[in-house]
């Protein structure tokens, strides 16, 4: 029995730091049906062109994978559920974008063993009302937080990133009438 449990404590001291800190603040169909109100319209998908892609890896500043990107809209609202690599882990946020400005930027899913003050209002409120500006960058200065930083930073880019893909679908709406 006590070769199991010492087994046991062993292979907990081993596993990554990533997998036991990961914390769960809101699963992202909850954020979604919060968003709109409890009525969740279906999911969306941009396809990203070439330099749609080449467009987000200059705002994150690294190559991105993926060739799409799921999206949930109604009117003249989006919500966003996105990832980025914090230090080592991604952090999954949902975004809320109405009439090209951010109405709210929560942390879902944080798995960092540090830097979890970006899951706090007191730091994610400084997102709300933000808009994008010609450069792609936001219209305001995000604050940061000591030992946060580069959560600071994947949330900050996270935000750039779904006003841009924002403004993107309103492209194509606007199109398409």
């Amino acid at each position: 029995m006590v070769k199991i449990v010492f087994t046991f404590l062993i292979g907990l001291i081993l596993l990554p730091n990533q997998v036991l800190a990961e914390t769960v603040y809101q699963q992202p169909e909850d954020f979604i049906a919060q968003a709109f109100l409890g009525d969740t319209p279906k999911p969306n998908t941009l396809w990203l062109t070439k330099a749609q892609k080449q467009t987000v890896e200059d705002i994150l500043q690294h190559r991105y994978s993926r060739l799409r990107v799921r999206y949930w809209q109604q009117q003249q609202q989006s919500v966003w559920i996105l990832e980025e690599i914090g230090k080592e882990a991604p952090i999954t946020v949902g975004l809320h974008i109405k009439d090209q400005r951010l109405q709210q930027v929560k942390v879902l899913i944080y798995r960092e063993s540090r830097g979890d003050e970006v899951t706090q209002e007191f730091f994610t409120q400084q997102f709300i009302d933000a808009q994008l500006l010609n450069d792609n960058k936001l219209d305001r200065h995000i604050d940061g937080i000591t030992g946060a930083t580069l959560s600071v930073r994947a949330l900050t880019k996270l935000s750039r990133m779904a006003l841009w893909l924002d403004s993107q679908i309103g492209s194509v709406a606007r199109l398409e009438k």
